[in-house]
């Protein structure tokens, strides 16, 4: 047994570092390949080094002498309280706070309008939008409220959705590539470099070298990418069709006194002011009134019978001009900082048996009984063309509610109806619009000037948010994405242990073996190019924090200043355009675009390239290497 302990004793370091290699081999194929949800595989990491930094304790539990355990649980759990991860995901409440109060509604809307005289020319401007503002807030609120302006403008346009979509990922990325705050793994990056104490990145350290890069890679994402993509079929007529105009639902509106739509008149057949809305018909004294309406107008009494998807009643609802602003409206009388009564869309169903089969739902006394007011209905997904009134009831049976948070949970205990629980969703709460950007605003001003570190600023703005109403604790936390909460604390317990075992300097004096002699450019160069290929395997964040102590390495090894390496992982971990799963924003524009896997690769390997020779080039000169 003596025998055993020595070779343990002699061999523990290298032991435990092919164990942390093993681990991060196995992290890489199951998050590339999705077979296990990526938050289990995280997990399972985390466990797994936990048993394995304990296995000297449980060696002395056997029998075999004291040995020194060279991670606690402590020291391998201490990334969830990194402040770097506490940064992302406070930013990601303040991203909320904005999409919630509809914020940034205003300046689309107006791109939106300015589609009708140059829908090339919007495009490009929402791009740019896109890209600047993505420097300063997270990409996926940036993103999701931006497609279906793209959409609209590519309807308006002419233009396909696979040419523009996939750009609009793309430039989200670039933009996050130029301040410190711009995207997850640039804050990671320089979270674990602050803990070595070698280096300290601020807010507009990266701004120089990633505002290069960023106009390089916004040159092909506008002018060439879309070209690449252009034959690129997406969906059939019918998908896009069905995915742009989506489900549709009846409903109608009855003018009053007041109401925006008196004495409203057509333009070439149309009411201009239904923007998003196909009005079917119009009853007045029982005389129906059919498109298109010519030398008609509007009056108190009339019954306007519309035809609606979900987006696009969600879009009106929430718009102060649109005449169906005042249904809204009515919910929200009295919101205060605890938004209980934000007005909230959600679907029931009528349930089997349900007193309401057979009944129209004015018979049913629906609205008396829960307080929420229908706005639609659809029959085994298809759009009823008849009045509400006239309609009866059917087990099965879709109706879209409007009413208060609270009011839509109350359906929960209703028996008539089965509340669909993911369907339901918050209106945008404009009243609060100004003062989320106003919070969001002096946010970055505090991070941009030094006056409190990146961390305290990002904790104090989410904050602020939510005591100032623009959106409360459940929306606050479901806009922290377990699933980055994970990785990132997985990742940072995997670099960890790489550092603690040696494994940094291992890889750190292999790399500079295959490339020795070579120039410094030369092996930066190289160096991004390895990050940018696991970026597209692994994951960005994963990816940042795993290099980040490599690059450290490689720099004090050849006696350099860290700079060059350290931002080659911030820029090259920024690169995930080659894979749908490789950014969270690709995703969400792979359906709406009709992309397939390979379309990512088609468009996206070329910009890896352009980014990475632009880097190649530009940071010797920069960073005086020459």
């Amino acid at each position: 047994m003596s025998e055993i302990a020595s070779v343990y004793d002699t061999s523990e370091t290298a032991i435990y570092m092919w164990l942390t290699f093993g681990v991060i081999i196995f992290a890489m194929i199951s998050y590339a390949m999705e077979r296990i949800s990526l938050e289990i595989t995280s997990l399972l990491i985390l466990i797994v080094l936990l048993v394995i930094f304990q296995l000297p304790h449980l060696w002395q539990l056997l029998g075999g002498p004291e040995a020194n355990i060279f991670l606690t649980p402590t020291e391998l759990l201490a990334g969830f309280g990194n402040p770097a991860l506490i940064s992302v995901m406070a930013l990601l409440v303040m991203g909320q706070g904005l999409f919630q109060s509809g914020a940034l509604e205003g300046i689309t809307e107006k791109l939106s309008n300015l589609a009708n005289k140059s829908p090339l020319l919007a495009v490009g401007l929402i791009l740019i939008l896109a890209m600047i503002t993505s420097a300063f807030l997270n990409n996926t609120p940036v993103v999701l409220m931006t497609i279906p302006i793209l959409a609209t403008i590519a309807t308006k346009g002419g233009i396909t959705a696979p040419r523009l979509m996939m750009s609009l990922s793309f430039i989200c990325i670039l933009g996050g590539m130029t301040t410190l705050i711009g995207s997850s793994t640039n804050l990671l990056v320089a979270g674990v470099i602050e803990d070595t104490g070698v280096l300290q990145i601020d807010f507009f350290s990266i701004t120089v070298p990633g505002a290069v890069l960023a106009g390089v890679g916004a040159l092909y994402v506008i002018f060439v990418m879309p070209y690449l993509l252009k034959s690129v079929a997406g969906n059939n007529d019918e998908e896009r069709e069905e995915q742009t105009s989506g489900k549709q639902y009846i409903l109608e509106m009855r003018l009053k006194a007041g109401d925006k739509l008196v004495g409203a008149q057509p333009v070439a057949g149309f009411f201009p002011e239904l923007t998003g809305l196909t009005l079917r018909m119009v009853e007045r004294y029982g005389e129906t009134f059919l498109p298109p309406f010519e030398d008609f107008t509007l009056n108190v009494g009339d019954t306007l019978v519309m035809a609606a998807t979900r987006p696009e009643l969600t879009d009106a609802l929430s718009d102060q001009g649109h005449p169906l602003f005042s249904l809204a409206e009515e919910h929200a009388e009295g919101v205060k900082p605890g938004n209980i009564n934000q007005p909230t869309l959600a679907e029931v169903v009528v349930a089997p048996g349900s007193r309401m089969n057979g009944r129209s739902i004015y018979q049913t006394g629906f609205h008396f009984e829960t307080g929420c007011k229908v706005l639609g209905i659809q029959r085994r997904s298809r759009m009823l063309r008849q009045n509400l009134r006239d309609i009866r009831l059917e087990a099965g049976d879709v109706i879209l509610v409007l009413g208060s948070s609270k009011q839509i949970q109350g359906l929960r205990s209703n028996r008539d109806v089965l509340l669909l629980e993911w369907s339901a969703s918050n209106l945008p709460n404009f009243a609060y619009a100004k003062r989320s950007l106003t919070i969001f605003g002096l946010t970055v001003l505090l991070a941009a000037l030094n006056i409190l570190p990146i961390v305290v600023a990002a904790i104090f703005g989410s904050i602020c948010m939510i005591l100032g109403g623009a959106l409360n604790i459940r929306q606050a936390s479901r806009s922290i994405d377990l699933r980055i909460f994970l990785i990132i604390g997985a990742s940072l317990a995997m670099s960890r242990a790489m550092e603690t075992t040696g494994g940094v300097a291992f890889l750190s004096s292999n790399f500079i073996q295959v490339f020795d002699g070579a120039p410094p450019a030369v092996m930066i160069s190289a160096f991004f190019l390895l990050c940018a290929i696991t970026t597209n395997i692994l994951s960005n964040n994963a990816t940042a924090v795993l290099f980040a102590p490599i690059a450290l390495g490689l720099a004090s090894s050849l006696s350099m200043a860290p700079e060059p390496f350290i931002f080659a992982v911030i820029f090259a971990a920024n690169c995930s355009f080659a894979t749908p799963i490789s950014y969270q924003t690709n995703l969400l524009v792979m359906t709406p675009g009709g992309y397939q896997f390979k379309d990512f690769m088609r468009a996206g390997i070329p910009l890896i390239f352009i980014i990475w020779i632009t880097y190649s080039l530009f940071a010797p000169w920069y960073f005086g290497l020459y």
